[in-house]
């Protein structure tokens, strides 16, 4: 990041501390999508995303007078972020786990065409892109907590290994590896069983009403297909924001970045507009 830009920040941190509530909703606005989309591929459904941002954003609210500029703005909110989803318990698979054997056996084995017409109305093409962004999403629940950490500041954020190698406190070269490692098993997995992104026999298309059956998708609550997507510059930005310097990406194409929910903003904005704003002119 230019010194500019940082100083900009630091500035904005100083006023948020001291009570200046609109260069707070500034400092939140700027970093309220990132923490968002690195919620919801940590935790696999938009509802637990949405609680996780929250308290995120709390927390960051609650710790801005300990940023001293040590590190960008951003990566000190996504060490926040990594540290709160790693130890994050309430959320849907933290109850129910899931792995890359059971995910493989129920596309071999599930009883696809026993399954009744369930789309009520919808079109199934819409109702099979849902699918595909919410099963490729909910497939990162399959690693482990880190190893999914670490593929999504990777794959997704495409953070330099030095700056997600702090975050995670490892080394750049050890990160690198799992990295590698994490992404190699996916693609792996992809390729085995994925119709979409790989050679498997598995299409979206054919397992709608499946899906349905089994709550994996709502017809009437369709998060992905109706989310706002980010462009692609914006997440460029992140990455140059937190100092990127080498390229570790690779296509996984399913990862896109969305606009938190529109409904977040109020409840952002009544976050800052209750007592709980005092904190940050006490902490």
């Amino acid at each position: 990041m230019d010194k500019k830009k940082n100083e900009e920040l630091q500035a904005l941190v100083d006023k948020a501390t001291a009570g200046d509530r609109k260069a707070l909703e500034t400092l939140v606005t700027s970093v309220q999508d990132i923490v968002f989309n690195l919620s919801l591929r940590m935790l696999g459904t938009f509802a637990d995303a949405e609680d996780a941002t929250q308290d995120i954003l709390l927390k960051m609210i609650t710790h801005l007078s300990s940023f001293r500029g040590d590190s960008s703005f951003t990566t000190w909110v996504f060490s926040i972020a990594v540290n709160h989803l790693k130890n994050h318990k309430k959320h849907m698979f933290a109850h129910f786990p899931l792995s890359f054997e059971y995910y493989g056996d129920d596309i071999e084995n599930g009883k696809i065409q026993d399954v009744p017409d369930l789309t009520q109305d919808v079109e199934k093409d819409i109702l099979a892109e849902e699918l595909k962004m919410s099963c490729t999403n909910v497939m990162l629940q399959c690693l482990d907590v880190e190893s999914r950490c670490i593929f999504i500041l990777g794959t997704m954020f495409k953070i330099d290994s030095r700056i997600a190698g702090d975050i995670l406190e490892m080394t750049p070269g050890a990160y690198r590896q799992r990295l590698s490692r994490i992404r190699k098993k996916m693609a792996d997995f992809l390729g085995q069983y994925c119709g979409e992104y790989g050679n498997g026999k598995c299409r979206c298309k054919d397992r709608v009403d499946y899906a349905i059956q089994n709550h994996r998708i709502d017809p009437q609550k369709l998060d992905h297909t109706t989310a706002a997507e980010i462009p692609i510059k914006t997440m460029l930005d992140v990455k140059s924001a937190m100092e990127d310097i080498d390229d570790l990406s690779q296509d996984f194409s399913f990862c896109r970045s969305y606009r938190s929910p529109e409904h977040m903003k109020h409840l952002i904005q009544e976050l800052l507009d209750s007592t709980q704003f005092s904190i940050i002119q006490n902490s």
